[in-house]
Order: structure tokens, then C-alpha cells, then sequence
């Protein structure tokens, strides 16, 4: 089957005039206020701002990628209008003559992960989630494996939204790890994913994020506009997976805390990639699960939508399969690192170690000795076995929601 062209979504992140710059540098100088309220405000249309090339493939452009003129925060404010302008922007997919088009970011959550573009009958969609599911459990194996003498306690936060339950279903499947706590507000949704994996995995649930510092792993799936983990959320030593856009971490969480790790997740490594035009955050070479989800499927001829709402496990296994057909262009995760900066890794080693970064934060050791998940009044439910699940009545803290796992970039209509 042949090769379909593709489009991919994406918008400004919370920073509107930072994002502005990335399709033209002078628009970086206008000040965040004005750049604000004119993405917000003005009825602006989406365009695109970047043409895809994969030169290994064909010297012709492989796909676009079309910027939504709303904002992080305007997405989640006003969700509504966020869902017509995305919508504006899988007509202009569809006009351009795409096949399939993938959801960037909060594109994807304000669609409940594409679900409400089910009916396009004109243009395939896919949330990008099952790849970005699949990437994001290659990097946790990774960091396990780089130091096999830690517990394997870890944490999933935003465990109810697409990427989150397909993750945990994915390590509940192979056992990959000792316990498995599942952060999210969603009490209801929450205690009937921990009863589904609970058998195969010890599962504690909790809708405070505070109790993720009981694990030494700490992957991060939310959908908010802003860093929304904080030092005293973390285990000493602990890592800290981001693995959502925009993302919920801050740079200055290395600095309050030099012991914590903070890689960046969902880093796909496509060497010939190039975007001609605006960026989307990434060097050359270098795109999100969800942008590689979308190439994939279209370098494969797949027609119709794929990963909408929760992908399943059949879509993650099938989704690799295809990764492995391309593998001679890539389509595996990236070496890690954090904040776009590089992790050190062992000559001997072929994993990735959190021992030392090349962050401004030099990290410090620190040894850490999990402490058992408490089971007293007000703590998190722990579920270990058919008997049900219930949740902590402690305050909500963890966001829970779809991320289409692509860095976003901005700029105006034209």
C-alpha cells in the first residue's frame, strides 16, 4: 500500500509570544500580553506553518504540520471554541489533500482524544496516543533497567487519560514493575482501571499527588497549562518521566531539588526528519510519539482514523509493528534527555543512567529507601486484588486528561 500525505496539529503553548517566534523571530519581540489576547481574541485561521520531509523517502514533503491559533490556557478555558478552531484545522488538512491527520497536544484533549471527529468520513484521525504509549513504556523500561537495584515502585500520573491507561494496561500486561500507584481526579474512572490491572500488578489509587512520593518513578501524563509537580511531591532520588505538552514540569524543580531526575518523555529519534518552516521545539532528527504515530500510519497507506479516544493494546502492538517496518529511518525512542538537554550515559551501558545530567542542577546523591504505600485513614486505597478499589478523600491535585504529547509552536495567520 502506498504512502499518504499527513498533517499534524499543534497550538501555542502558555507562553504565546515565545511560541509566535518559532514561525517568525521578530513576533518573539511582541510583548506576551498583546500576543495573548490576540490569539485569544482575533478570529484567527489556522495555516500551516511547516512542511514534513523524510529525504530517505521521497525529496517530496510527506506532510505538513498546521498550527490552531488558541493558546494552552484558551484550550482548556474555553474548550468549546478550542473544538471549532480544531476543527478548522482537519478541514484545511482535509482541502490540502491529507489522508490522515494527528492531534498535537491539548488538540487531542479538547476532542476527547479525536472522538469527537469520529464521523469525518473525508480524513482519517488518530490521537498519536497508542505510539506515544508504546515510546513512553520504552523509556521507563530503560530507566529500570539502568539501575536494576532500585525498587520498582512507580507512579502514573493523569493514570485515567489516554496515554495514562494505556500505559498502565501495558505494564500490567508484562509485569514490568513491583507496584504501580495511579494518580488522577477521576475517582470513578480510577478504581475501575486499578481493579482491571490489579491482579497482575499490587496497585495503589489516590487522587492527591503528594502520594506519588512513595515511588521511585514518577511518569507524567497530565493535560495542564502549566508545572503542576513540585518539589515536595518526590521521594528523594526520585525520576520523574515527563511526558506531557505543554509540559507540567519546571526547570527550576532541578534547582530546588538537585537528587530529583526529570527526563523528557515521549522523545521519538527519526534522523532524516526535517520540518522546512516554523519548528515544532525539537532539533532535526527529533519529533514526539504522537507526530511519529501520524507519519507512520501514512508512510504505511493506513486509511480511516486510528487512536481515538483510549488506543487499545491490538493498536499499540500493531502501531510498532509498523515502527519496525520503517526502523531503517528510525522510529525508536529517543537518547534521553532532559529539558532538551542531554543525560549521561555509561560507555558500558546502553541505557540511559540518572546518576548525572549535563542540567544546570548538579545532581547530588542521594540514596532512597521507598517507604511502604500507607493504608491508614485518609491515604491512598491500595487494590491488590479482585476486592474493588476505592479512592483517598484527600484533595485533588493530579490532572488528569488526554496529552497528545507534542511541543507546540505558534504564530499568526496568513
Amino acid at each position: 500500500m502506498s504512502a499518504v500525505p499527513f498533517a499534524f496539529l499543534v497550538h501555542p503553548r502558555a507562553r504565546v509570544s515565545d511560541d509566535l517566534a518559532r514561525v517568525w523571530s521578530p513576533l518573539g519581540r511582541v510583548p506576551e500580553g498583546v500576543a495573548d489576547r490576540a490569539v485569544r481574541r482575533l478570529p484567527l485561521r489556522p495555516f500551516t506553518m511547516a512542511r514534513v520531509r523524510l529525504p530517505d523517502v521521497t525529496p517530496d514533503p510527506v506532510g505538513r504540520v498546521v498550527l490552531v491559533p488558541f493558546g494552552a490556557r484558551h484550550m482548556l478555558e474555553a474548550p468549546h471554541a478550542a473544538r471549532d478552531r480544531v476543527g478548522a484545522a482537519v478541514d484545511l488538512a482535509a482541502r490540502r489533500g491529507a489522508g490522515i491527520v494527528g492531534l498535537g497536544a491539548l488538540t487531542a484533549t479538547v476532542t476527547s482524544g479525536g472522538s469527537t471527529l469520529a464521523g469525518r468520513t473525508d480524513i482519517g484521525v488518530t490521537n498519536g496516543n497508542a505510539y506515544t504509549a508504546a515510546i513512553v513504556e520504552d523509556q521507563l523500561r530503560a530507566l529500570l533497567a539502568a539501575q536494576p537495584d532500585r525498587a520498582r515502585r512507580v507512579a502514573v500520573v493523569g493514570a485515567t487519560g489516554s496515554v495514562g491507561t494505556t500505559l498502565v494496561r501495558l505494564l500490567a500486561r508484562d509485569r514490568a514493575v513491583e507496584h504501580l500507584t495511579l494518580v488522577a481526579r477521576a475517582g470513578g474512572r480510577l478504581g475501575a482501571l486499578a481493579g482491571e490491572v490489579c491482579r497482575r500488578v499490587p496497585t495503589t489509587i489516590s487522587t492527591d499527588l503528594h502520594d506519588v512520593r512513595a515511588c521511585d518513578v514518577v511518569v507524567l501524563l497530565t493535560a495542564a497549562a502549566d508545572a503542576v509537580l513540585r518539589s515536595e511531591h518526590l521521594a528523594p532520588g526520585a525520576v520523574v518521566l515527563d511526558a506531557t505538552q505543554p509540559r507540567n514540569t519546571s526547570p527550576d524543580l532541578l534547582v530546588e531539588r538537585p537528587d530529583v531526575t526529570v527526563v523528557d518523555g515521549g522523545v521519538v529519534s527519526v534522523p532524516g526528519l526535517r520540518l522546512r518552516g516554523g519548528d515544532i521545539g525539537q532539533p532535526p532528527g527529533f519529533t514526539y510519539g504522537c507526530f511519529a504515530e501520524t507519519a507512520l500510519l501514512a508512510l504505511s497507506g493506513h486509511t480511516g482514523h486510528f487512536s481515538l479516544g483510549v488506543p487499545t493494546l491490538d493498536q499499540v502492538d500493531h502501531v510498532r509493528a509498523i515502527a519496525r517496518r520503517f526502523a531503517s529511518l528510525g522510529f525508536r525512542a529517543a537518547p534521553p534527555t532532559t529539558f532538551g538537554r542531554p543525560l549521561a550515559v555509561p560507555a558500558a551501558d546502553p541505557h540511559p543512567t540518572v546518576l548525572a545530567t549535563t542540567s544546570p542542577a548538579t545532581r547530588a546523591s542521594s540514596p532512597h529507601t521507598p517507604r511502604e504505600p500507607a493504608t491508614t485513614a485518609g491515604s491512598p486505597a491500595v487494590v491488590g486484588g479482585p476486592g474493588g478499589a476505592s479512592t483517598s478523600a484527600t484533595g485533588v491535585e493530579a490532572v488528569d486528561g488526554v496529552t497528545g504529547g507534542a511541543l507546540v509552536a505558534a504564530g499568526a495567520a496568513r
